[in-house]
């Protein structure tokens, strides 16, 4: 592909913008967010003892993923970050049964195998030894 790396970042922006903004937005009330997950998931057998750390992890993870796919950092390994973070949250979703929560994370899941997919299609080979 000629315009790989401009075709790759404009389809990386919306899932970037996407994971970035929902852990940028809830940074500043870390502990409100936190009561809101707590509170969620009370229904769940996931015991509150992994939820409430989870919760202060998870909005700097998407932070922080969001941040690397819209840099391009370490773009396959951010990827396989993303994914497993979307399984996550569709397990916890699950112990609730938030189906509608599940279709979203599902998108975000097929969105990034997408650009996994792309990615290792049509990325041109590195010049260096180092694989990324």
């Amino acid at each position: 592909m000629k315009d790989f790396k401009t075709a790759f970042f404009f389809l990386r922006l919306p899932v970037a913008i996407s994971l970035a903004g929902h852990g940028w937005v809830r940074l500043p009330k870390l502990q409100v967010f936190s009561e809101w997950m707590l509170g969620t998931m009370e229904k769940s057998a996931i015991p509150a003892a992994l939820i409430v750390p989870f919760s202060y992890i998870l909005p700097v993870a998407e932070t922080l993923i969001g941040i690397a796919l819209l840099v391009g950092f370490k773009t396959k390994y951010t990827l396989y970050s993303a994914l497993v973070l979307m399984s996550i949250l569709i397990a916890g979703s699950c112990s609730i049964e938030n189906w509608s929560a599940i279709e979203a994370q599902l998108l975000h899941s097929f969105y990034l195998f997408g650009l996994f997919w792309w990615y290792e299609k049509f990325r041109m080979p590195a010049r260096s030894s180092s694989t990324d």
